[in-house]
């Protein structure tokens, strides 16, 4: 039958355009890949989350046009454990690079990555939502909510949403923990400096943005319904308390969102749909590893489907993947468990980060994981 599109992408997000644009400089042609959303690019572009991109992320985005975007670099990575001794400090220095990382608006990243897109004369359908899916042996038929439909070769969702809004894949896990996020000013900022600090209910992540860093604090949903409950000064106090002096004392800082925390991943494809980013694995936020793990399975299978849009090269993407997706779901998971159900292993924490920041290779070991995920 004749297609519409060689390959129809649900959800045009970081991990969804960047897909759509590598499939591109693979040589495959715009229009005939089509992106799907809900939202308007304009709509999506105001989006004020922030998140993490991994100095292998930047690679990736300067290949596709992608780059630069609105950033803060990160220069060090300083890892530390709450009432023990012991931390590890990871720097560019150490590892040759420019920067280990960069801070960015998703508002921004989606901005740019828009432009790449319709550079490449990728079709972009949008607004618009997927209301049933269709898979035959020789194609993929999609009906949107207006009534019409679409056919592709290969579909790949690219739509994660929260964790707590998604059907369940082969790995589940609830951590009983909600992340309360917002951006924040102190007032002895140290530049370029991220910051992941280990508490006995889950980690305490700052990141350079600016001026002002963006605040990542698990805690259990308790503790987090009392800490939304203070005003701004006591809700800084208490974070405080929690982090320490390292940038001088916390001053102002925004309206504070929260969500709860969970593991949802594993391989949930069909012969002729497949999923990445958080449409294919959720993950925990501890060392900000969900968009950078995304935008590896969109290199991965761009290359593939640019070669053939086939089932054959949906099962090996999925064998290529396995490794660095399993490497990194169990360090974000082993991660979360020990800090959410107060583990005994807690107490190790200390001394395994002084042992890290004494030997050099063990903290490139680490550095690498996640700058390029697993190689």
């Amino acid at each position: 039958m004749s297609l519409d599109y060689d390959i129809a992408i649900c959800g045009a997000g970081p991990s969804g355009m960047a897909f759509a644009a590598l499939l591109v400089k693979r040589g495959m042609p715009g229009a005939r890949i089509a992106l799907i959303d809900a939202k308007t690019l304009e709509q999506a572009s105001a989006d004020p989350r922030t998140l993490a991109l991994s100095h292998g992320s930047q690679q990736i985005l300067e290949q596709i046009g992608a780059w630069p975007i609105p950033a803060t670099d990160i220069h060090e990575i300083h890892v530390s454990r709450r009432g023990q001794f012991g931390r590890s400090m990871i720097s560019r220095e150490d590892e040759g690079v420019p920067a280990l990382g960069h801070v960015a608006r998703y508002g921004d990243i989606v901005t740019v990555l828009g432009r790449a897109c319709a550079a490449h004369g990728i079709v972009a359908l949008r607004p618009a939502r997927v209301a049933a899916i269709d898979e035959q042996q020789d194609h993929v038929a999609l009906t949107l909510e207006d009534g019409s439909t679409l056919c592709a070769a290969i579909v790949v969702q690219a739509e994660g949403g929260l964790f707590g809004e998604q059907g369940a894949k082969a790995v589940q896990r609830d951590y009983g923990q909600t992340a309360i996020i917002a951006q924040v000013q102190s007032t002895a900022p140290v530049a370029h400096r991220a910051y992941e600090r280990f508490t006995h209910e889950g980690p305490l992540a700052l990141l350079p943005q600016g001026e002002e860093y963006s605040m990542v604090w698990c805690v259990r949903p308790g503790t987090a319904e009392t800490l939304l409950a203070l005003d701004d000064t006591a809700f800084l106090d208490k974070l405080g308390e929690m982090f320490g002096q390292r940038v001088g004392r916390f001053s102002a800082i925004t309206r504070r969102l929260a969500f709860p925390l969970g593991l949802n991943a594993g391989v949930s494809g069909t012969p002729r749909i497949a999923a990445i980013g958080n449409a294919a694995q959720t993950l925990h936020p501890v060392a900000g590893q969900g968009l950078n793990l995304g935008l590896r399975d969109a290199t991965v299978l761009a290359r593939l489907l640019a070669q053939e849009a086939s089932p054959a090269r949906l099962a090996e993407y999925a064998a290529l993947r396995r490794r660095d997706r399993d490497t990194t779901v169990r360090l974000t998971d082993t991660m979360a468990r020990i800090f959410a159900n107060n583990s005994p292993a807690q107490g190790l924490l200390g001394l395994t980060l002084a042992a890290i920041d004494l030997a050099s290779p063990a903290r490139s070991v680490l550095a690498e994981l996640m700058m390029y995920g697993r190689r």
